[in-house]
């Protein structure tokens, strides 16, 4: 009896290492293959995010940056399609920025697009493609209203897809994510297997949503990329609208005898709404004119070149500055928005009779310095400004004004940048500091007087930026 038990214990003891070693290598092989996965995985991972770092190397096309998203995180969890929706401009809609092939519709289809379907896919996919979302619109709306992330097998919850389960045109099984960073909603995306497909597991959403936070964050980046290759293309034209103002501007003062004439245009921004110019009226009279248009940047700079355009124009061989701002006027009034208009002043210089007679259309009252009184007095002469009124009371109100100039006389016209400059404290330059100016530097003539000012307005200022365009012009009798 004891020899037989003894062989029963052997027995069982083999036959136990046996089951033992064979459950061993058993889980041994379960675990290789679970780590040859998760190797797969992490490498499938990382050639994502290494496709959208590669797509940044270069300029890349929202398209390409699109592709990359949907066709990665398919590879990623293994899903037949998926898509890609994007909240468009106006933060109101999702619109379909790229869906892959073989993926199963996310969106409920009309049944005239199914029918047409049947025996024309091309039909399905251009609804895809032109359907747009708004926020609660079926379960793609749904998940960009909540913001949530969902892994989906039964449809209960999504009717839509349920109708379609049994179709060609059906899914068994979809996970989806909002895109959002910061602050900021990017839009959604998400995943499908079709009738023969497995359903998607809580792992495949824990790595999808891993995929979605790199997406969302490869979107955010692209639109910053895009806005700053934006700001590079306007700078690039602001620079070319600068450079074609400067040639409208005058470069140098006109050499006229018994005069000495300064002028300097300093813009706030690459392009200005203040205006000088030097026109020859005849061989007697040169037109100087000076305009501020309300506003800055480019739209102001392109009522200005209007303005310029006019005003010469109507320059030519005509001595009356009233009678050619009044002309001015009617020409500009019908184009001029109603929140803009243009402050001027035009005068003539008759360089041979050493007479200057000067019409004002609503702009700062140029400063007139007598030598002999050593004094600065406002020139006021009424008038409004140009773009307000058709003409009735323009007309009425704008009227030639002869301003009298003896030897070493100086007449300064200026725009409202000079004394609206603000200091680091919000202080204005204001017109007390600028008559100094004027008196402590109109003895060395009119281009000493331009210096002067702009010296002292850049002293006063400080490190405070400039807030509006300067203009001056000096003009002293020699």
């Amino acid at each position: 009896m004891w020899p037989t038990l003894l062989l029963g214990l052997l027995v069982a003891s083999v036959g136990g290492w046996i089951l033992t070693a064979y459950l061993q290598t058993r889980r041994i092989r379960m675990l290789e293959r679970s780590h040859e996965e998760i190797q797969v995985e992490e490498t499938l991972v990382f050639d994502f995010l290494h496709g959208l770092g590669e797509a940044f190397r270069e300029t890349i096309r929202p398209q390409e940056l699109h592709r990359l998203i949907v066709e990665g995180a398919t590879r990623v969890v293994d899903a037949h399609g998926g898509a890609l929706y994007v909240t468009d401009r106006t933060g109101a809609k999702l619109t379909p920025a790229f869906i892959s092939k073989g993926c199963p519709p996310l969106v409920d289809i009309p049944p005239n697009i199914l029918q047409q379907a049947s025996a024309n896919p091309v039909a399905l996919e251009s609804y895809l493609r032109l359907h747009t979302i708004v926020a609660g619109e079926g379960l793609i709306g749904r998940i960009w209203q909540t913001g949530q992330s969902i892994c989906l097998n039964d449809f209960s919850e999504a009717p839509e897809l349920a109708k379609l389960r049994g179709s060609a045109f059906g899914s068994c099984s979809v996970i989806a994510a909002a895109l959002r960073y910061g602050n900021q909603d990017l839009g959604v995306l998400a995943l499908a297997n079709g009738p023969t497909g497995a359903a998607f597991s809580q792992g495949d959403l824990v790595v999808f949503k891993s995929i979605a936070e790199q997406s969302a964050f490869a979107l955010y980046n692209a639109i910053i990329y895009s806005m700053a290759n934006e700001k590079k293309r306007l700078d690039h034209d602001l620079e070319i609208a600068r450079d074609i103002q400067r040639i409208l501007l005058p470069s140098e003062a006109p050499a006229i005898n018994g005069f000495e004439i300064s002028g300097i245009n300093v813009p706030a921004r690459q392009v200005s709404g203040d205006y000088f110019d030097y026109i020859g009226v005849d061989e007697e009279r040169l037109g100087v004119a000076i305009a501020d248009v309300s506003g800055k940047g480019v739209p102001a700079s392109l009522i200005m070149a209007i303005c310029r355009s006019v005003l010469r124009a109507e320059a030519s061989r005509n001595s009356s500055p009233a009678d050619v701002l009044r002309k001015v006027n009617r020409q500009l009034y019908p184009d001029i928005k109603e929140d803009m208009f243009i402050s001027m002043a035009y005068l003539i210089l008759n360089h041979q009779r050493n007479a200057i007679i000067l019409a004002r259309a609503g702009h700062d009252a140029p400063l007139l310095y007598q030598r002999r009184s050593q004094t600065v007095t406002p020139i006021k002469s009424p008038g409004m400004v140009v773009g307000i009124d058709s003409g009735s009371v323009f007309d009425r109100l704008t009227v030639d004004f002869a301003v009298p100039l003896e030897r070493d006389d100086c007449l300064v016209l200026y725009t409202d940048g000079v004394t609206e400059a603000l200091n680091i404290e919000g202080d204005e330059f204001g017109l007390d500091r600028m008559m100094e100016s004027v008196r402590a530097s109109a003895n060395d003539g009119a281009q000493a007087i331009v210096k002067k000012i702009i010296q002292d307005v850049r002293d006063f200022t400080g490190s405070a930026p400039q807030n509006d365009d300067i203009t001056l012009i000096a003009m002293s009798k020699t």
